[in-house]
């Protein structure tokens, strides 16, 4: 991309606008006037946000910046689980829901904030008799059970971090996650309900701590009740350690910058990269994101977050912010068509869901499924609608807002990453005209720019690199053990300005309004023009054939790449999906961006390659385009995806 010219092509426009109505807008948490505040005196600002959470000591310096290292709320003491469970049942809430619980074969669970104060309390005694203790670190790798937040809450208690990780993973990536991190406690489960069947877990994570010597126990929650293996000594079983246990435990304070969690993304080349959180900031960022992005009301909304605890958003969305906030939230263990893809919305009917926070390829999914399905349960009970994980098309914004919101509903389009902590751009939802498909404007108190190559900001009307030009509270601390690699990787492409580059690609439209435009790696070029990859696909799923499409640029030895596009057609159109109907959508992308993004092959498959949080593996199908050996498909939710897709790319038309 370095070489490729100064600034993304701005093709595709977008002119529907949907303001909040008058009685949303009356009752918001947040008003216009923010914005000004979060400029005028940002640390003024963000002083006014943590004073929302509980501070045994109050810090003597709002922030300390040393590029590119930050120190928030210098010198303040507060527990993180405190301020997520025991405040509330101080407060007199503690018989209010924290979490309705919902497994995959149907059981169910309701935990009060009382319920939560007791559980982790214990977890938290067990830990100890463990050998658990501040500063160590535990993995944890369980399904979507309430264990799941019990023990991240349990460590945080004891300022022991958690290194979750995603329970899809594999042995060798939980391994090198152990290694990296020296954990000294690993939480797993017997097993994990798939698609309504017993999935091992425990034979997993023991092949992974084979050959980890830091791990002294492992701590397994029965969920599936399988025979697994065991080790005498080193497995001890959840009921057997963590029931006998005391239900008080006295929490400590820690200091504001006492690293509470490692998060490890999977780098393109190399390790996982050990993200690094500390606790004061990263709290209280959380904790006011969603309070204003989801206009949560404590007590009254029924919030949930499909995201897994695996994921930065399980983690900021699902633990740490909601339960700051005192949200009663729902929390699913399974797939979303287990038993029947009504499931969700089921969920929603069931628990009367206000807030309900989900990524657009499940979005997509729904789509695919029909809109007739939704149109079966009462939605009535939906407030605010949210978004998050890669861009939003259009037509998935749209009918998200018609299918799933009744037309009422704001959508707040997230954008933030595992790095940022929290949501850094987002409409606020009563505030905000919304644009479908728009992340629209960084929140109050954040600051953002697009910029070119030289470091220039590009303006309304064009796009370039997202940088953060100012630091904020839950900004990552570091790369776990590697500073020189946090400096290289965040740092180093606009050194001389002091600029965190986020890897994404960015535009304004005329009104100013941000479109993320996905990683700068899914940038294509052609014809000198660079094209983000994003706005192909929109312009393909807008076409009623499509459902869902993937869009890469490989080598071509006249254009520098040729756009090739991967697309899953709707019912009917996938029966005769000949040349007729692959031309109709050459020339629908022509007329909806320009000629120059017209794809020069149009591959028509059954599925796309996908992990199992829903990102398109777009590298996989770059191999597959320009006919190289498929790399690694470790990560996949299912890859024999890849077989099917390259057995039948010689059927897939081109230009002439």
């Amino acid at each position: 991309m370095a070489d490729s010219g100064p600034t993304l092509s701005n093709l595709s426009t977008e002119s529907r606008s949907f303001p909040p109505s008058e009685e949303f807008a009356a009752q918001a948490n947040a008003t216009e006037e923010w914005y000004a505040r979060g400029a005028d005196d940002r640390e003024g600002f963000w002083a006014e946000q943590a004073d929302r959470l509980h501070w045994h000591q109050k810090w003597d310096e709002v922030l300390d910046w040393q590029p590119p290292f930050a120190k928030w709320f210098v010198n303040g003491k507060l527990n993180v689980a405190y301020n997520c469970v025991d405040r509330h049942v101080d407060d007199g809430h503690g018989e209010q829901v924290a979490f309705h619980w919902e497994g995959e074969p149907g059981d169910s669970r309701t935990i009060t904030y009382a319920d939560l104060k007791r559980e982790v309390s214990k977890a938290a005694n067990a830990l100890v008799e463990l050998g658990v203790q501040a500063g160590d670190r535990v993995a944890i790798q369980l399904p979507m059970i309430p264990e799941a937040v019990i023990s991240m809450l349990a460590c945080a208690r004891l300022g022991a971090m958690h290194s979750v990780v995603f329970g899809g993973f594999s042995p060798g990536a939980l391994k090198a996650r152990i290694e990296d991190a020296e954990c000294k406690l690993l939480i797993t489960s017997d097993g994990q309900f798939r698609r309504g069947k017993p999935a091992p877990m425990k034979e997993n994570t023991d092949e992974a701590v084979a050959q980890t010597p830091t791990i002294e126990h492992v701590l397994v929650v029965k969920r599936t009740e399988t025979e697994v293996p065991w080790t005498e000594g080193r497995d001890v079983w959840w009921h057997d350690v963590v029931d006998r246990q005391s239900d008080e435990h006295e929490p400590e304070a820690f200091d504001a910058e006492h690293p509470l969690f490692i998060l490890y993304t999977s780098g393109t080349t190399g390790k996982p990269k050990g993200i690094l959180h500390t606790s004061g900031g990263y709290l209280t960022q959380a904790a006011y994101t969603h309070h204003v992005v989801f206009d949560h009301k404590p007590g009254e909304s029924v919030y949930w977050c499909t995201a897994d605890i695996g994921w930065i958003t399980g983690h900021s969305y699902i633990v740490y912010g909601p339960l700051a906030n005192r949200a009663t939230s729902v929390m699913y263990e399974g797939t979303p068509n287990t038993p029947h893809e009504g499931r969700h919305w089921e969920i929603v009917q069931k628990y009367g869901v206000s807030i309900y926070y989900t990524a657009p390829t499940l979005i997509r999914t729904f789509m695919k499924w029909g809109k007739e399905i939704p149109e079966k349960y009462d939605l009535s009970s939906l407030k605010v609608l949210g978004s998050v994980g890669e861009p939003i098309n259009p037509e998935a914004w749209m009918w998200y807002r018609e299918n799933i919101g009744g037309n009422r509903c704001p959508i707040v389009d997230t954008w933030w990453q595992t790095e940022t902590g929290a949501i850094m751009i987002a409409p606020l939802p009563g505030v905000t005209a919304t644009k479908p498909g728009s992340a629209m404007r960084t929140i109050p108190g954040i600051s953002a720019e697009v910029v070119s190559e030289e470091a220039e900001p590009v303006g309304p009307g064009g796009g370039g690199y997202l940088v953060l030009d100012k630091p904020w509270p839950s900004m990552l601390r570091g790369i776990w053990g590697d500073e020189e690699r946090y400096k290289d990787t965040y740092w180093s492409r606009f050194a001389d300005q002091g600029y965190y580059f986020a890897g994404d690609g960015a535009k304004y439209d005329d009104d100013g309004a941000i479109w993320l435009l996905g990683r700068v790696d899914d940038v294509m070029n052609v014809s000198g023009h660079r094209i983000s990859t994003t706005e192909v696909e929109s312009a393909l799923v807008s076409h009623p054939t499509v459902a869902e499409a993937a869009v890469v640029g490989a080598a071509d030895e006249t254009t520098g790449q040729g756009i090739v596009a991967f697309v899953i057609l709707r019912g009917n159109a996938a029966k005769d999906g000949g040349e007729e109907a692959i031309k109709a959508l050459r020339d629908h992308v022509a007329k909806e961006i320009g000629p120059i993004a017209k794809p020069k092959k149009i591959l028509v498959v059954e599925e796309l390659p996908k992990t199992r949080s829903g990102k398109i593996m777009r590298r996989l199908l770059r191999d597959v385009a320009e006919n190289r050996e498929v790399g690694d498909v470790s990560t996949l939710a299912d890859s024999t995806v890849m077989n099917l897709i390259s057995s039948g790319l010689s059927e897939g038309k081109s230009e002439d």
